[in-house]
């Protein structure tokens, strides 16, 4: 574990992540989903977030309703009154990320910035909670995750964006390469198209920089095993209660 640099990350054992609140049943983003986590014990949830046509921030992954939901249309082409009356899975209402901080004042949330449109709405929010001890932000894009930290200011815990995660990666195999001061942690796959990113050199660079290692999506004991042997700082799953096993059994749930 590296030393903590923001009040995001500051607790006392592996961070464990409920990806999406735990997935694996397809009730993925919602307040059940969530709550089913907090049951569990999580303390850390992932999320996404989109904006409708008239400006409301949705807790959702992707951009249109018809795979998850009884609904159809992308979410930024539809009011929120549309919206709300989709059901994930036919039966759970989609939330808003403003209810999610309400519901869970004890929760720290990791939270995909999946659109240019939702930046503005998000750092207001979190503005507005006063949630920045509470949310880390990330996204695919570097330059988003950028463009955040100069709306909201050096308050704001951020993660790479994959030129970022690209430039850790070059580092820790010795060759130069520059990347983003101030993020506070690195979320990454274990590979992605076939090529490794987390091995022991990528952990032994992001822990001399600072950073905390967290890797998505887990569901594989044993992979899950390995990652920790590897020094990782946290894990994203589906599946709650493999990652509250493994990580009991070694005396690292808390």
């Amino acid at each position: 574990m590296t030393a903590i640099r923001h009040p995001y990350l500051d607790h006392p054992a592996t961070l464990a992540f409920a990806h999406r609140g735990g997935a694996a049943d397809g009730i993925e983003n919602t307040a059940a989903a969530f709550r089913r986590a907090a049951d569990a014990g999580y303390r850390y949830f992932e999320t996404d977030v989109h904006t409708t046509a008239d400006g409301r921030l949705v807790a959702f992954h992707d951009a249109t309703l018809d795979r998850v939901t009884d609904a159809g249309g992308r979410i930024a082409q539809l009011p929120w009154s549309e919206v709300s009356r989709a059901r994930v899975a036919g039966r759970e209402p989609l939330p808003l990320f403003e209810e999610l901080l309400e519901e869970f004042p004890e929760a720290r949330w990791n939270v995909d910035l999946k659109t240019e449109l939702a930046l503005e709405p998000l750092v207001d929010l979190i503005r507005r909670a006063d949630a920045w001890d509470r949310v880390c932000v990330g996204s695919f894009s570097e330059g988003r995750v950028a463009r955040a930290v100069r709306r909201a200011g050096p308050r704001l815990a951020t993660s790479y964006g994959v030129r970022g995660v690209l430039g850790l990666r070059l580092a820790s195999v010795g060759i130069p390469a520059a990347v983003r001061r101030g993020a506070v942690c690195v979320q990454v796959p274990q590979s992605q198209s076939g090529v490794r990113v987390v091995d022991r050199r990528f952990v032994r660079e992001a822990h001399a920089r600072g950073l905390q290692v967290h890797v998505w999506t887990v569901n594989d004991p044993e992979r899950m095993a390995a990652l920790l042997d590897l020094g990782v700082d946290g894990i994203m799953t589906d599946h709650l209660q493999t990652l509250r096993t493994v990580l009991t059994d070694r005396g690292l749930w808390g």
